[in-house]
């Protein structure tokens, strides 16, 4: 029985998010990747209800399994505020949605596709591409981004 993983890397200007069907251990095909895109100029409240909306239209749409999501990394507290903000919204929508998730660090997202949890971002998404079996490395970074947290969700879902 395949089960379908919503991959999803929070931020509030781009929202990177990787579907991907599982269909055995060993078999992953990519469904779908892209961003939710927020303008930078546009009020924080219609900001945080694009992602809102937009994250309810992908569950419907995509109708996951369970969602894998990055947690969140503190890098700069202006900016991780702005982050929490947008990923409290992606955590609310899933439990709306009675969506299932998981959570992994950016060490074990890098440590699960490379084998090195101090790997580069480019490393991260060649091996996001030759496990998709993609002819390129999917674009923008966001979206390589979601996949990857996918694909870390497949291979740690404890099935």
């Amino acid at each position: 029985m395949s089960k379908i993983i919503l991959g999803l890397d929070p931020g509030l200007a781009r929202l990177g998010f990787g579907v991907i069907r599982c269909h055995n251990e060993t078999e992953v095909e990519t469904v779908d990747f892209g961003v939710i895109q927020t303008p930078a100029g546009e009020e924080m409240g219609r900001r945080l209800k694009t992602i809102y909306d937009d994250l309810h239209a992908l569950i419907d749409m995509f109708k996951p399994d369970f969602a894998a999501v990055e947690k969140l990394f503190f890098y700069r507290m202006g900016n991780t505020i702005i982050v929490a903000q947008a990923r409290g919204v992606l955590t609310l929508v899933l439990a709306q949605r009675e969506v299932p998730s998981l959570e992994f660090t950016p060490a074990q997202i890098k440590q699960a596709l490379t084998g090195y949890g101090n790997a580069k971002k480019l490393e991260v998404q060649e091996a996001v591409a030759r496990e998709l079996n993609l002819e390129e490395i999917p674009k923008p970074d966001d979206a390589a981004d979601g996949l990857a947290v996918a694909l870390t969700g497949a291979w740690f879902d404890g099935d």
